[in-house]
């Protein structure tokens, strides 16, 4: 495998795709020619996978790497067909995991002990469900207070360290609901920690450098790396909440026990959680949160609508005249007399 097929896709998704190949595929099938990797060598390749990667959705990340990079190889005429079609290749199956929300009380609670210049951060994540690159971006001149919406319209990321600004998720620009609460934390917000211009490239490491106003900085004046504000500012939060164990005795400030199910995202779930189960609709949920489709919204978050049906259910009775009377139909002048 020492041939790989050009990339395509936004720098981060490059990233990601040459990560899994060094990290995962070449360790495993690079000595092996493209011509002789065989079905036996990917079921073998697989049950590796199974017991080296704990995420399924990681190991099936990893598989479908792999895959594109052979169908590539087929489609330059270098193998005869992708051995990853082959019947007795059978993928780990896709897991069915639901996304998961906190409280609406452990939320605020870090939110209230989370340090006075991050406290913005949980309450755009929780009150306006952003992601946290988006929120990393977020400019005054993307505040909207007499409509009452903000434009989501940048993200920061970050490649091997090297910050850059990009559209985001999806390369689509979005406007979202800011309820007052959260108008207010913003107005706050800026009075107590005033905007700074932040110069980054533009779209990948290597582009265009541009300026923006940018509500949250370092205390330097510096866009946020993820990785270091996740280290440093939220699993400390995490902690203090009680909801991540304290740092072991001795161990360095970086050295947090893993907690994939607390990081900035579950706030993003919270977010939806709180819209469905307060009748929001599904189509308005998904374009704020800036999915694709409500088909996505509806599979990541059906389980937050309790109450499904029961409206349906309600409205039917209504129409055919037994919400009071259980008997009414019966009494109707359109009924049959037998």
């Amino acid at each position: 495998m020492h041939w790989a097929p050009g990339r395509g896709g936004v720098p981060k998704t490059q990233d990601n795709q040459e990560r899994r190949a060094r990290l995962h595929i070449i360790p495993h099938l690079g000595r092996l020619p493209l011509r002789n990797i065989t079905a036996a060598d990917l079921r073998a390749y697989i049950a590796t996978l199974e017991s080296t990667v704990s995420s399924v959705d990681y190991q099936r990340g990893i598989l479908s790497e792999l895959s594109s990079i052979l169908e590539a190889a087929v489609d330059d005429k270098r193998l005869a067909s992708n051995p990853m079609h082959a019947k007795s290749v059978r993928w780990p199956k896709a897991t069915q995991e639901r996304r998961e929300a906190w409280l609406l009380g452990t939320a605020l609670r870090v939110r209230d002990v989370i340090s006075p210049r991050n406290r913005i951060t949980v309450v755009l994540g929780l009150g306006c469900g952003l992601r946290q690159g988006e929120v990393f971006g977020l400019s005054p001149e993307d505040i909207d207070y007499a409509r009452g919406v903000l434009h989501v319209r940048r993200q920061v990321q970050a490649i091997k360290g090297r910050l850059y600004f990009a559209l985001p998720k999806g390369k689509k620009t979005r406007v979202v609901d800011m309820p007052p609460s959260v108008a207010e934390e913003l107005k706050r917000h800026v009075e107590v920690f005033p905007p700074v211009e932040v110069e980054l490239p533009w779209g990948k490491p290597e582009g265009q450098r541009r300026k923006f106003s940018l509500l949250l900085t370092t205390r330097f004046g510096n866009a946020i790396a993820v990785n270091t504000w996740n280290t440093y500012t939220w699993k400390p939060a995490l902690a203090k909440a009680g909801i991540i164990p304290p740092r072991a005795k001795g161990a360095k400030k970086w050295q947090w026990e893993a907690a994939p199910k607390d990081g900035f995202h579950v706030l993003r779930h919270t977010y939806a959680s709180i819209m469905l189960e307060a009748g929001e609709s599904v189509v308005t949920l998904a374009r704020w949160l800036g999915h694709s489709s409500p088909a996505i919204t509806l599979g990541y978050y059906a389980h937050f609508m309790p109450e499904a049906g029961s409206k349906g259910r309600t409205a039917i009775d209504g129409l055919l005249g037994r919400q009071g009377d259980p008997h009414a139909s019966r009494n109707s002048p359109d009924s049959p007399q037998g």
